[in-house]
C-alpha cells in the first residue's frame, strides 16, 4: 500500500553529474526550496556513484551452475 502524500522531487548533485530522485512528506507550508537544498548538500553521492559502477559489470561468456547436493 502507498503511503500517501508522498512528493516525489529530483535533485542533482553539486557537480551536475548526476541526478536522484528523493521522496519526501513534507508538512503543510514547509520551505520546500529550503528542503531541496538541504538535501543535496547531505546526499551521498560518492555512495551512489560506487553503487551505480558495482551494478553495471559486463559478463563475459556463460558462467557454469554448481549443482546444490
Amino acid at each position: 500500500m502507498a503511503i500517501p502524500n508522498v512528493k516525489r522531487f529530483r535533485i542533482n548533485s553539486p557537480d551536475g553529474a548526476m541526478t536522484a530522485t528523493v521522496a519526501a512528506v513534507l508538512p503543510k507550508g514547509a520551505d520546500v526550496a529550503a528542503y531541496l537544498k538541504d538535501v543535496e548538500a547531505r546526499y551521498d553521492w560518492k555512495g551512489r556513484q560506487e553503487e551505480l559502477s558495482a551494478s553495471t559489470k559486463v559478463r563475459v561468456g556463460q558462467q557454469k551452475q554448481k549443482k546444490a547436493k
